[in-house]
């Protein structure tokens, strides 16, 4: 296949489409910055997972109207996050498969966004790809990072059961609780 775009931060969507092509490729985490604040360095100083991507670009006809443009991204990558739970490092694979529809306005993006089971966008006059595959990949990330079993027990806390009742300090209610107990005569 004939290279078609040679900056994948200038796409022109409708010439990719036209043509059905795809793009496909890897990138370094490092060169996603948005993302990689989200990140913490690989564990033990291994190299960073490269992002596969591949972006498969196609006109969908249409009766009585301009064909649809249609951008069908594929990104697959690992990351290291930080578990909420244990506070260690933890890898998480990350996938997206997202079929986009572009389209000329906002007003028609915001009308069809609502009726269709996939993301409706605006198209750009220039289509920034790498920036589109770091939004997928940020909007892919877990809310809240977890192992499903953490590599290290977790501390106890003091409302833990179990936990020593050692702590021989009064208790701050425990005045207020000897004068609820008398009765005024």
């Amino acid at each position: 296949m004939t290279e078609l775009v040679p900056d994948l931060r200038r796409v022109d969507l409708p010439s990719l489409s036209r043509h059905a092509a795809m793009l496909e490729g890897d990138l370094s985490l490092a060169c996603l910055e948005r993302l990689a604040t989200s990140l913490l360095p690989p564990e033990n100083g291994k190299p960073d997972s490269p992002v596969q991507w591949r972006a498969t670009a196609e006109q969908r006809p249409q009766r009585g109207g301009e064909p649809e443009l249609w951008l069908h991204l594929q990104v697959d990558t690992e990351v290291t996050l930080q578990c909420q739970r244990c506070l260690q490092p933890m890898r998480q694979p990350l996938v997206v498969d997202r079929q986009l529809r572009f389209v000329r306005d906002e007003a028609e993006a915001a009308r069809l966004d609502e009726e269709s089971e996939h993301d409706v966008l605006v198209l750009p006059s220039h289509l920034d790809l790498i920036e589109l595959l770091e939004d997928e990949l940020i909007l892919a990330l877990p809310l809240v990072p977890r192992h499903d079993v953490c590599p290290l027990p977790l501390p106890m806390s003091a409302a833990d059961p179990g936990a020593d009742d050692t702590d021989d300090a009064p208790h701050p209610f425990a005045a207020l609780a000897g004068l609820r107990r008398t009765e005024p005569s």
